[in-house]
């Protein structure tokens, strides 16, 4: 692979117009069918083999027309203080909203407070529910805005009016703290490369990629019903990977060229040797993120494969494009240890050049491994405590902040009809094979009644043909509580005795329902998926390093790290520790997908930094050092860059952390924490410390597997090979002419 990649870089830095109009004219084309495409929705939810799903598709079956996916709202009122909800001036405001919005061209039904039992007891509170033809993904921005304009006209009457429900999910945004990430990432670029202009390439190129990746996914976003929330996932990842590639590349070609290449050669010498470690990083990455799949959840499945298709790109680049600008600075981008004039290259040196920081770090690690190794393990140990707290759940309207009208609404219903009218349950019964639907129906509801946690039991509503029925039911916790969870097993285990006594199947779906749904299959899935994800990586780390033990130790520290990262996030988005730092309004349940989605994606960039360092320290053992040495030799010439890639990735997470979005939110958190604890802690101190412990026996591979494996020569071997061929060819010129 080496050698293949050799010939690539030095193709790209000759040929550089035809590989630069090439991801331009890419570019171009991705950009032009995102301009051409229809705007991108939240992407539809659906969750197969589940009960809750089950039921939708049975409603949508039995009650033809009803859209029971459709998106819904609810309006609610509030009269002021001395006044009620019944007062005719009030009454006769809510009758003209209700009026107002049975005008829209996407609206099924609007609910009528005082006909529908939508009036608090108190009098105070009343609600309206607006049920559309369409889910909220694909509601028309007009019925959106018709819906707002309906609210501040009741207002004026004097009432307080709030819209809850999914008709007014809006597109994430992630704020200006992405930006300021992208700025953090530049200075620490020009800091690590010493030239403004090689620092520029890997951020031009990683911004390529990116708008690449999202404009593509833009572009198909109508197609293959991609959420927003896709494209921002994408550009995070891909943002961060691609900065990092090109990082070690362009860092390799200055080492290179102070060996004292030619610049096409030295380019050739960094795509060959960092280039290979980029191809199986970035390997590592998509098999992480194309392993979601297994959790058999569409959105998830879609965001996996298109953040794996960004990374890809950002491969290509790092590969192609870079050599090819690298080609066209010429002479700008200077040797390693040089530094332009502007940021005070050409001085003369006063004092003989000390071992820099990776190398006094590396040497400290080696005299001191086992201390090193257990305050490491210790430390992270310790952050993984709240862990084990985790409790798991999908946003509502009350995870969202406080300025915002959904959680406005949530708080009002909250206080007029309980905390359970937030998520209340729909009851599908289904006695298409029942003797007597109607006596199916009953007992349905007289032994959910008779269930703990139950506040109130809708009467059956059949469908026109009699035999599928709905029944509402309203618990007494809040959704995301752990009693309501137990309510929805208890109906559950009901409908098994209702099914044996009248033949009738009962389902529990609604959107408590769903999310309980989907947070159970999740756990279900999360071993299968550690046990792929990280069974496949390990044999791609066994070919890469010809090691068992090494990709051993890679997965294992990567295991105290997403835990200990696991931990931070619970300790921030469910305690709250510092949650007023991090822009936290309300704590709760952390969202059932972080636990595989960190999993996914801290593996692979996890890889990304093993892959990186091991390499130069493999590299140099296979080049004769010892293992000790080596390892001191591999951090003097990557653990600036490692450290200043952790660095750039940790920026560009964080700056998701602004987002408006709390699922992209606690993402960017929980990424840019697993970065850090990965980087420093891991790849840093635990990595060497393991190596400098178990001497040459860490590169031992059974000698059968030796022969089995093909050989990738990712240290470029092949390429040492080359140079001894240059010189054989030398010395028996100089014979000659002797």
């Amino acid at each position: 692979m080496a050698t293949f990649l050799y010939r690539l870089g030095r193709f790209s830095f000759r040929k550089r117009h035809f590989v630069a109009l090439f991801w331009v004219a890419l570019l171009a084309l991705a950009g032009a069918g995102a301009a051409g495409a229809p705007a991108a929705g939240n992407s539809s939810f659906s969750i197969p083999g589940t009960e809750a799903q089950k039921a939708f598709d049975l409603l949508d079956e039995r009650f033809p027309g009803t859209s029971a996916d459709g998106a819904t709202a609810r309006v609610v009122f509030k009269a002021p203080d001395g006044q009620k909800m019944t007062d005719p001036g009030n009454k006769a405001a809510v009758q003209e909203t209700v009026e107002e919005l049975s005008g829209g061209s996407e609206v099924v039904q609007v609910s009528d407070p005082y006909q529908g039992g939508g009036v608090s007891r108190d009098g105070s509170i009343a609600y309206a529910s607006v049920t559309y033809e369409v889910s909220g993904m694909e509601l028309e921005e007009s019925s959106r805005e018709a819906l707002k304009a309906a609210a501040e006209d009741a207002r004026e009457s004097g009432l307080t009016v709030e819209i809850g429900g999914d008709a007014l999910q809006a597109v994430p945004e992630t704020g200006s703290a992405e930006i300021i990430g992208i700025g953090v990432a530049a200075v620490v670029l020009v800091i690590t490369l010493g030239s403004l202009l090689a620092a520029g390439l890997p951020l031009l190129t990683a911004i390529v990629g990116v708008g690449i990746g999202v404009a593509s996914i833009t572009a198909l976003a109508s197609t293959l019903d991609l959420g927003s929330t896709t494209s921002i996932l994408a550009s995070m990842i891909g943002l961060a990977v691609g900065i990092d590639y090109a990082l070690f590349v362009v860092s390799r070609y200055r080492a290179e060229l102070a060996e004292g290449r030619t610049r096409e050669e030295a380019a050739g010498r960094a795509v060959g040797t960092a280039g290979s470690a980029v191809v199986f990083a970035g390997l590592t990455v998509v098999i992480a993120l194309v392993g979601l799949s297994v959790v058999n959840i569409p959105m998830l499945t879609k965001m996996g494969i298109a953040a794996a298709g960004t990374v890809a790109v950002a491969v290509l680049i790092a590969l192609t494009l870079i050599p090819a600008l690298l080609g066209y600075a010429g002479r700008r981008v200077r040797p390693a240890g040089e530094k332009s004039k502007l940021l005070g290259g050409g001085r003369a040196k006063d004092k003989a050049e000390r071992p820099n920081m990776g190398t006094r770090w590396a040497s400290f690690v080696v005299r001191r491994p086992l201390a090193v190794l257990l305050l490491g393990v210790v430390g992270l140990g310790a952050a993984a405590v709240p862990a084990g707290s985790l409790e798991l759940g999908l946003p509502d309207d009350g995870s969202q902040p406080t300025s915002t009208t959904q959680r406005r609404a949530y708080d009002l219903l909250s206080e007029g009809f309980g905390p359970g009218f937030n998520g209340p349950l729909v009851i599908v019964v289904d006695a298409e094979g029942s003797d007597d639907p109607q006596a199916a129906f009953k007992q349905a509801g007289d032994e959910i009644k008779a269930l703990d946690n139950v506040v109130n039991v809708a009467p059956a509503a059949p469908n026109k043909a009699g035999d599928t029925a709905t029944i509402a039911v309203i618990p007494d916790a809040k959704p995301s509580s752990v009693a309501t969870e137990d309510l929805v097993h208890d109906i559950r285990a009901a409908g098994a005795d209702i099914k044996d006594g009248t033949g009738a199947d009962v389902l529990v779906t609604g959107a408590t329902a769903m999310n309980i749904d989907v947070s159970q299959k999740l756990n279900d899935a999360l071993v299968p998926y550690l046990v792929l994800v990280v069974g496949l990586a390990f044999l791609l780390l066994i070919v890469v390093f010809r090691s068992i033990l090494v990709p051993l130790k890679a997965a294992l520290g990567f295991l105290l790290s997403v835990l200990a990262a696991l931990g931070a996030v619970v300790a921030v988005y469910q305690w709250g520790w510092l949650s007023g730092l991090m822009g936290v309004e309300e704590t709760g349940p952390i969202m059932s997908m972080m636990p595989i989605f960190m999993v996914g994606v801290v593996f692979g960039l996890a890889m990304d930094y093993e892959v990186f360092l091991v390499t130069r320290i493999r590299e140099a053992h296979v080049h004769g050092e010892k293992p000790a040495q080596a390892v001191v030799t591999g951090f003097r010439y990557s653990a600036r860059v490692v450290t200043a890639a952790a660095i750039i990735m940790i920026a560009v997470f964080s700056g998701f952390i602004g987002s408006s979005d709390s699922m992209v939110k606690m993402i960017g958190f929980g990424l840019a924490t697993a970065v850090l604890f990965d980087a420093f802690v891991v790849r840093m101190a635990i990595v060497p410390a393991v190596l400098a412990l178990l001497g040459a026996k860490a590169w031992w591979l059974p000698k059968w597997l030796d022969r089995a494996l093909p050989n990738v020569d990712v240290e470029g071997e092949s390429l040492a090979a080359l140079d001894r061929a240059a010189d054989k060819d030398d010395e028996d010129k100089e014979l000659v002419r002797a």
